[in-house]
């Protein structure tokens, strides 16, 4: 019983921090500013990391891998597909802060290192439509304004010291899914190869209750390595 009631009491410390943690952050938008571009049961969620892609849409990134669109939800992950998973990918849009839109990457301006928070990443990276609208950003918030290419080397060069704050980060979010999993889920005897597929298994079967994205990615993160 008193076993029982720890585990209960931990639940809802997490769950409380994970409500906290969901308040709006700068990359969010409204779900109708939004433009998902994937099909099916996935769709909303990073094709590499299974982040909500409308939690982190002013950092998202479109490419077309092998005939069909990929969506992503930082440049962290399109440089792990292309880079770790070999993955071609062609025509590649980035959204522009400014506007909302998907526009030709290779045309945007980006502000590198800005006091905004990054997306899988510790120095951020915004795209702009128009060079103006880069400047005036970076003159408020500071960075530095470059080019897709600029923003594409500072990525790689970032890329295993962001992937170490990455796994760590899992690392935690895995436990407390696993706690949000024993008080907010029916229990489930399958395997997945992605959190993108655990997610959209547990949202499909309604295997979970009143899960926010972030409970949702830690119950994610945990189906896959538990």
């Amino acid at each position: 019983m008193q076993k029982k009631f720890i585990l209960s009491l931990m639940g809802f410390v997490l769950l409380s921090l994970a409500t906290l943690l969901n308040a709006a952050m700068f990359q969010t938008v409204p779900a109708s500013k939004a433009e998902l571009v994937q099909k099916g049961p996935q769709k909303q969620f990073c094709t590499i990391c299974g982040m909500n892609l409308v939690m982190f849409y002013k950092t998202n990134y479109v490419a077309l891998v092998n005939g069909k669109e990929k969506q992503y939800c930082s440049i962290h992950c399109l440089v792990e597909d292309r880079d770790a998973n070999h993955a071609n990918q062609q025509n590649i849009k980035v959204v522009a802060t400014d506007t909302l839109k998907l526009i030709d990457a290779k045309k945007a301006y980006f502000v590198v290192g800005s006091s905004k928070k990054g997306t899988m990443s510790m120095v951020s990276k915004y795209a702009f439509s128009t060079l103006n609208a880069a400047s005036k950003f970076a003159a408020k918030f500071g960075g530095v304004v470059t080019d897709f290419n600029g923003a594409l080397e500072v990525a790689k060069k970032d890329f295993v010291k962001d992937s170490h704050m990455i796994g760590k980060k899992q690392h935690k979010m895995s436990q407390m899914g696993a706690m949000i999993y024993e008080n907010k889920c029916k229990k489930i005897d399958k395997t997945f190869d992605s959190v993108a597929k655990a997610k959209a298994f547990v949202t499909s079967n309604k295997v979970c209750k009143n899960l926010n994205p972030k409970e949702l990615q830690a119950v994610g993160l945990y189906l896959i390595h538990r």
